[in-house]
């Protein structure tokens, strides 16, 4: 019952919404952006290793561009 409050309750509705925000952005890019539609690999130990090699992959872009934006700043 209180996880249910918790839930319920104006900050757990603000909580929710700020998760899903958040996490709805980098699988947008990695969907939308850089054409990253499903996972290839068969079995759950092949699908990790997938998604950290696609998850370093996006990093490091945006690693890049940092380094590109001080750069040209400079």
């Amino acid at each position: 019952q209180e996880v249910v409050d918790n839930l319920e309750s104006i900050h757990g509705a603000l909580l929710r919404m700020n998760r899903s925000i958040q996490s709805e952005g980098t699988f947008g890019v990695m969907k939308y952006d850089r054409w990253y539609k499903r996972v290839v690999r068969k079995g759950m130990e092949q699908v990790r290793l997938e998604i950290f090699l696609v998850s370093i992959g996006h990093n490091l872009y945006k690693y890049h561009n940092k380094i590109n934006r001080v750069k040209l700043a400079a």
